[in-house]
This record gives structure tokens, sequence and C-alpha cells, in this order.
């Protein structure tokens, strides 16, 4: 067991505040070390990708942002958040970070530090074709557990399994693949249960399956990789990004104008997790 100590040398990134949310000023690099520093003492934590979708679902729902605010890392996850955190936070960002990125860097990363990962979210198909590509694209990767959990909620019998098989498999980093907001509520009801890093990666179990495709490079760096999934999934997200992408645009704005008239949002530690 990981002490409260041991916990806060950890030298996670801080965060800036955007409409009510801390969304960490970070990069790759940055982000992994801190996570693999976790996952090697298995030390109980939560990295959550944030689009705009999830970041204003999360600033709608004052339940989503208590959850947020346990995480250990939130990331820019898209163009869109990265211009926010510049413009409103000055946090010089080159480049966005997504879930897909994370999990690749720590899976390369965990390699080297003989560190044991545990896939869980999706269907039985992708994770089977996730598990496969994985050890294809890193030999030498020990992928200690992989399971679909049912489409349903579990019961505390199957919830109280599901922590088992996760803490007796030794894993140090759980790779989750639920679909947001279910896999940010699983990762935050298990916080203090699973001694391990929870990574709530967003749609990367689909595209690294191969089940999706990402959007070309020139549409992500310009920020249109939600203008390429809408056109791949338009009756599932036309109203998604809608009403969304519109309520972005209008509290980057609002907070704009706070704190150019002398309200400035705060940067916010990232060792408040508990």
């Amino acid at each position: 067991m990981i002490t409260s100590t041991e916990q806060h040398e950890i030298a996670w990134p801080p965060k800036h505040d955007l409409f009510g949310v801390g969304v960490s000023v970070v990069d790759c690099q940055t982000a992994c070390d801190a996570i693999m520093q976790a996952a090697r003492r298995r030390s109980p934590a939560v990295v959550s990708a944030f689009s705009v979708h999830a970041l204003i679902e999360a600033t709608n729902t004052p339940d989503r942002a208590r959850e947020a605010g346990r995480f250990a890392i939130v990331t820019p996850d898209g163009q869109p958040i990265r211009w926010a955190l510049n413009w409103l936070g000055n946090a010089r960002l080159a480049r966005s970070l997504q879930g897909y990125e994370v999990m690749l860097e720590l899976c390369r990363r965990s390699i080297a530090e003989n560190v044991g990962i545990y896939l869980y979210g999706s269907s039985p198909q992708t994770i089977a074709a996730l598990a496969a590509r994985l050890r294809e694209q890193f030999p030498g990767l020990r992928i200690v557990g992989e399971e679909s959990p049912p489409f349903r909620p579990l019961t505390p019998e199957e919830d109280a399994a599901v922590v088992e098989r996760i803490n007796s498999s030794g894993a140090g980093l759980v790779f989750l693949g639920l679909g947001c907001p279910k896999q940010d509520h699983f990762a935050a009801a298990h916080l203090d249960r699973i001694q391990a890093v929870q990574l709530c990666v967003g749609a990367a179990f689909d595209f690294l399956s191969g089940n999706k495709s990402l959007a070309p490079d020139w549409m992500q760096r310009h920020g249109l990789a939600w203008v390429f999934r809408l056109y791949e999934e338009p009756g599932r997200l036309w109203k998604r990004y809608l009403v969304t992408n519109t309520q972005f645009i209008l509290r980057c704005t609002r907070q704009w104008i706070r704190q150019r008239f002398g309200f400035r949002s705060s940067t916010h530690s990232a060792n408040s997790i508990s």
C-alpha cells in the first residue's frame, strides 16, 4: 500500500482552470514520466483524456467536475483544448495530448520497466484485436489482464471481483475503454480500491484495435478531427458537436472577458487527489 506521503512525492503536472475544471498543462513526456513513477509503485491515481465534449459535460455536471478534480492528470485531448489553455492560461503547449498517444507511449515504456498493463472495456472482439495489435507492436509487453465487462451496471459482487482480479494481476497501468463518461465514473469510484494508475483513454481502444480510423494528421493539427469523426458517425455525433462545440466557444469567450477585466482564473495543483 502506498502511503499518502509517497503519493505526494509524485510530480504531477499543474492544472489550469477552464470553466471550473482543472486541465493539466502537460506534454506527453512529462505526463508519462509522472504516470510511470506511480505505476512502478502501483500507486492509485487516475488520468483522463478530456476532449471538448468531456470538458463541457464536466462543466455542466457538478458531480463530474468533482470527479475530475480528483484526477491526477486531465490531458488536453484535441487542439481546441490546447488552444484554450494557451489563450486563457498562457500554457504555451506545442501539442495536444490524446488518449491513444499516452497509451502507446506507456506501452513502450512499460516493457523496459517491467510494468504490467490491464485492458478493461469495450467488446470482447475489440479487446482481443487490441491485445493482439499491442503485442505485435510492442514485443515483450506484459498484458496481465484483458476484460470486456457486461453492458450493464455491475452487481456489488461482480464489482468486488473486478477489483480483486485487477489488483491480483499486479498491473501498474489499467487502461479503461468504457466510453465517456462511464470510464471516468468507474475510475473515480475505484480510485481508493484499485492499486494502479487508471487511464481513461477515450476512443483509443477503437483506434488502436483498428475498429475506427484516426483523422489525418493535417486535420488533427488544425483542430478538425471532430469534422472527420462527424463524417464517420454523423447520426451519433452531430448533436453532440453542435451543442458542445458551441458551448465551448461561448465559455472560452466569457472566461477571456472575465480575465481581461481582472477576474483571472487560478492555476491549480494536481497533487490534490485523495
